[in-house]
């Protein structure tokens, strides 16, 4: 079963999958990087000798004010912009809850718990949540990342390889998938990559409309296995457009299966609710789905993520 066999995950292969990609030690007792340690000089180099012709290409989403998202299904907390205008300039106040459905945001390593509503929980490398306080988080934090996340980016553009506009509901991205895309566009996967994997935000979205569950969407994204691809391959995040499906073969604890291994077991960042809508159109154009990739958030210290602009140069 999983990724060897290219069939979903089990519940117990999925449990399973918080012992066999735990990273707690792996780059010491004090690490605060997780698999940021994978991005390396090399790493870097190579994804800074990828830049051509200098076209470079915004992967976020709009803030989501209720003007630019207005339904309740997708944006459950609307960022609040309020414009100041005198005689001789302008100012603004901008206040944005960034974890959700909208926002391009990263998550931190204090975001998930290994348990979320057991008080024996822990954060990534073993530590104690009680250090996640109501002023801020004392470790794993976001300002540890504050000099930025500089690597090679590669593009998983599984609608474009499915031939459809956007990932089906009951068919989501799984693991095979991004090693069946990675051989199509002659892609090596190399230790330190971020993997972005499209599956289909803008269509999906203008196709399906507002939630009708309501908060949060139901919505198609991935499975999984696709934990186990990011682990063998040493890769440095994982960012994507839909997050989770909420198609589960199997009943799997939660809504959010795979924020739940790979923050606090491997010690993984993720960028959340990027947009790759551009980014396909000129990986298409060009013929080439690797680029440099930097992301750069907010020093908030204590925080548990930052909204973020990441950019793809060529």
């Amino acid at each position: 079963m999983g990724l060897g066999n290219r069939t979903p995950a089990t519940l117990e292969e999925y449990n399973d999958y918080k012992t066999r990609f735990n990273n707690w030690g792996r780059w010491g007792e004090n690490d605060q990087l997780g698999t940021l340690n994978h991005i390396n000089t090399a790493s870097t180099k190579y994804a800074i000798s990828l830049v051509a012709d200098g076209t470079t290409i915004s992967c976020a989403n709009p803030l989501a004010t209720d003007s630019v998202v207005p339904d309740a299904g997708r944006n459950g907390k609307p960022a609040d912009h309020k414009m100041s205008v005198t005689k001789t300039n302008s100012s603004d106040y901008i206040g944005v809850s960034y974890h959700g459905f909208v926002n391009t945001h990263i998550d931190a390593l204090c975001h998930f718990f290994t348990k979320s509503s057991d008080e024996n929980g822990k954060l990534y490398n073993n530590r104690s949540p009680e250090l996640v306080t109501e002023n801020g988080a004392l470790t794993n934090s976001i300002e540890n990342w504050k000099n930025g996340i500089i690597t090679r980016g590669v593009l998983y553009d599984i609608p474009k390889m499915r031939g459809t506009d956007y990932v089906e509901f009951d068919d989501p991205v799984h693991g095979w998938d991004l090693e069946d895309w990675a051989k199509s566009v002659n892609i090596s996967p190399r230790d330190g990559d971020a993997v972005l994997i499209r599956s289909g935000h803008d269509v999906y979205w203008a196709s399906n409309g507002p939630s009708k569950e309501g908060y949060p969407p139901k919505t198609p994204g991935n499975s999984p296995t696709i934990i186990e691809y990011l682990y063998d391959t040493n890769a440095s995040l994982l960012g994507w457009d839909l997050q989770e499906s909420e198609f589960k073969p199997f009943p799997y604890p939660s809504r959010t299966p795979i924020h739940e291994v790979i923050i606090p077991h491997m010690g993984m960042p993720i960028l959340d609710n990027a947009n790759f809508e551009q980014l396909s159109e000129h990986c298409a154009k060009i013929g080439r789905y690797e680029f440099l990739l930097i992301i750069a958030p907010l020093i908030v210290i204590g925080g548990t993520g930052s909204p973020v602009n990441p950019l793809a140069t060529f």
